[in-house]
């Protein structure tokens, strides 16, 4: 039985179930949504925010079309790209967020990899940007990136 089953039946220990789903992934869906929105605050607010949806919806999880963690993770992607379109109405335009520089020579050097970094995804298709941000930040497997594209 996977753990939101467990929690969506209130079986003996869902709560700690649930608890041992937050903890195995919370870190992970908080990297990809920060990726998405670029704002630690408010990524902080859409895991927290995807976490409360999927407690609130865990009798809609159906274990054939995914893990519990693929599903987490479409409700996160929903989540933020909520943020996003709330963030187009109201006209708020976010620059990058400054990372802590202890080594000016490292930091420079990172720059400079972020900036190719972000330079190869912008040129992929919105599709395959988001599968690389799943997989690399997300950390998802090939089968879990499968149920979030489907469950998507």
């Amino acid at each position: 039985m996977t753990a939101i089953m467990a929690v969506e039946r209130g079986g003996p220990g869902a709560g700690e179930q649930f608890e041992a789903l937050y903890r195995s992934s919370a870190a992970d869906v908080y990297a990809y949504v920060a990726s998405m929105l670029r704002d630690r605050a408010a990524a902080e607010d859409v895991t927290s925010l995807a976490f409360e949806r999927a407690f609130r919806r865990r009798a809609l999880f159906d274990v054939r079309r995914g893990s519990p963690r693929s599903w987490l993770f479409a409700i996160a992607r929903n989540a933020a790209l909520d943020e996003l379109r709330r963030r187009r109405r109201t006209g708020g335009l976010l620059t990058d967020v400054a990372e802590d520089a202890d080594d000016p020579d490292l930091e420079a050097h990172l720059a400079e990899r972020r900036v190719l970094v972000r330079e190869g995804l912008a040129s992929l298709a919105p599709a395959e940007r988001e599968v690389i941000l799943l997989k690399f930040l997300g950390r998802l497997s090939n089968g879990e990136l499968g149920g979030v594209q489907i469950i998507a």
